[in-house]
């Protein structure tokens, strides 16, 4: 089995990036594992931490209309370039975390992706440079209220609401090219998603050239490469999961957001 790199908190609040044992245990490193971190003596029992998140970006970079067929079923072309929007860090929750259906949405969507997350400062990188930049893997929802989202004409309140941006359970450092994304909604075996990453428009290497060149991208930072085609509805209660051949799952519950009383 690969390695697995989580980011924990123990029960008196510190935050450790780790290995994960088979076990459970997490072995704690002295740094994140791009910016070199070492493993040290301390290990955390399973009833010793939660697992967040397992990184805290600066920024998420998320690229829509990325498989052609989801792009169809958005009743668009592909577009020439890659189509580039941000998801704000308070966007990210931990797998088995609750996703916030907001009040303003009368429709939710779902949207299972492969996230790449930066290991080292990327500028005007070419593809070759920029495969260098990708430190690991992970997974991603890219929650998204459908109806602002055309109400507005452009994306930042549909896909920035707090929670929208479910990111784990972990990372990995190398996924297959024709590794299967799959997204199923409860208890069901049917997948309501399902697609092999090498069907992207743009590769992973070439979006992060690609954005590169736009914006700087800082070690920890993720991009979403886009959503295969199945995108549909949620509603509260459900459970969404996200599973990537090679990574692991991904799965969070749908709770209503209470509008706070003033």
């Amino acid at each position: 089995m690969a390695q697995r790199y989580v980011r924990v908190q123990n029960q008196e609040g510190q935050i450790y990036y780790g290995l994960l044992q088979l076990s459970l245990r997490v072995q704690a490193l002295d740094a994140p594992p791009w910016l070199q971190g070492q493993p040290t003596d301390l290990v955390l029992e399973p009833e010793d931490y939660q697992i967040l998140a397992p990184c805290a970006p600066s920024k998420i970079v998320a690229v829509g209309k990325n498989y052609a067929e989801h792009a169809a079923e958005m009743e668009s072309e592909v577009p020439i370039e890659p189509l580039l929007f941000f998801k704000p860090p308070t966007s990210v929750i931990a797998s088995l975390a609750e996703i916030q259906y907001p009040y303003q949405s009368q429709r939710v969507d779902y949207e299972g992706e492969l996230a790449l997350v930066i290991g080292d400062r990327a500028v005007d990188c070419t593809t070759e440079e920029a495969q260098t930049r990708i430190w690991g893997y992970t997974i991603a929802n890219d929650v998204t209220a459908r109806d602002l989202q055309r109400k507005d004409g452009q994306w930042t309140r549909a896909k920035g609401f707090d929670t929208f941006c479910p990111l784990g359970p972990w990372i990995v450092r190398e996924v297959s090219p024709g590794a299967r994304l799959q997204t199923f909604l409860n208890e069901s075996f049917t997948p309501v998603q399902s697609a092999t990453i090498d069907q992207m428009v743009f590769s992973p290497d070439f979006l992060v050239s690609y954005i590169s060149q736009v914006m700087t991208l800082l070690p920890g930072d993720v991009v979403l490469t886009g959503t295969p085609v199945g995108v549909g509805p949620l509603t509260i209660g459900d459970r969404v999961r996200v599973e990537i051949e090679g990574i692991g799952r991904l799965e969070n519950k749908v709770v209503a957001r209470e509008k706070l009383a003033r």
